[in-house]
């Protein structure tokens, strides 16, 4: 696969201190396989172990490392934003700092950009617990009865953009609804999107936030204010 010419990377840690070094390393090693310029953007998330500290010590060795602090926690929504609009180059690529995705499988979406504008990795088999499989089934189809878009993997962390299609797009979700807000204004823009399989592999350290009450509860009313908002 011929190199991009430019990649950004970004990815949300909130208290991920077991798996961010890990996440850096690995993406220092591949990234130069893929884009002749590029940078990682960890989003630090509020966190409130070590995450902070290992990421600044990584930014001091590679100046390609550009960390984004947030003091407090602003939520899935509100360091997706953050990373967005931190990002510089050409290709605009973002996962979870859990290391559930293999970064490798970038290399699947890169091979799609020249068809599309946006490119969604779907979890060909998820390895979450069943719950979260069957909350994330029923929210795919509240997304497709609501807006008419079918995706099969909403949320899932592995996407791709092309970082012009970004300037005409306003995202305000501060929680678990981005990946639905950024899909729609997408599609609403008249860019186009398409899928790709990816893996997916059991979370093996931190505690995974999205399905506790309160997250669900910001996603429903976050998901109907975006519903409100097409005929504005």
């Amino acid at each position: 696969m011929e190199k991009v010419k430019s990649l950004s990377f970004f990815f949300p840690a909130y208290n991920e201190e077991a798996t961010v070094e890990s996440m850096i390393r690995e993406a220092c090693r591949i990234l130069p396989g893929l884009a002749s310029e590029w940078e990682i953007i960890p989003v630090n998330d509020g966190s409130c172990d070590g995450t902070g500290v290992i990421i600044d010590r990584l930014a001091m060795i590679d100046s390609r490392i550009r960390p984004v602090h947030h003091k407090m926690n602003k939520g899935y929504g509100g360091a997706l934003i953050s990373g967005f609009s931190a990002a510089r180059y050409d290709w605009v690529f973002f996962t979870d700092g859990d290391r559930q995705f293999d970064l490798q499988e970038l290399s699947l979406l890169l091979e799609k950009k020249d068809e599309t504008d946006l490119v969604l990795g779907y979890r060909r088999h998820r390895s979450d617990p069943v719950h979260r499989r069957i909350n994330a089934y029923l929210w795919g189809l509240l997304v497709s009865l609501l807006f008419r878009v079918k995706v099969r993997d909403v949320n899932c962390a592995f996407k791709l953009i092309r970082r012009d299609v970004l300037k005409g797009i306003d995202l305000t979700a501060s929680g678990a609804a981005i990946s639905t807000e950024l899909i729609i204004k997408v599609h609403r823009a008249g860019f186009r999107f398409l899928e790709v399989g990816v893996s997916h592999y059991p979370r093996l350290s931190g505690l995974p936030t999205g399905a506790k009450l309160p997250v669900i509860l910001r996603a429903f009313q976050e998901l109907f204010r975006i519903y409100g908002e097409q005929d504005k």
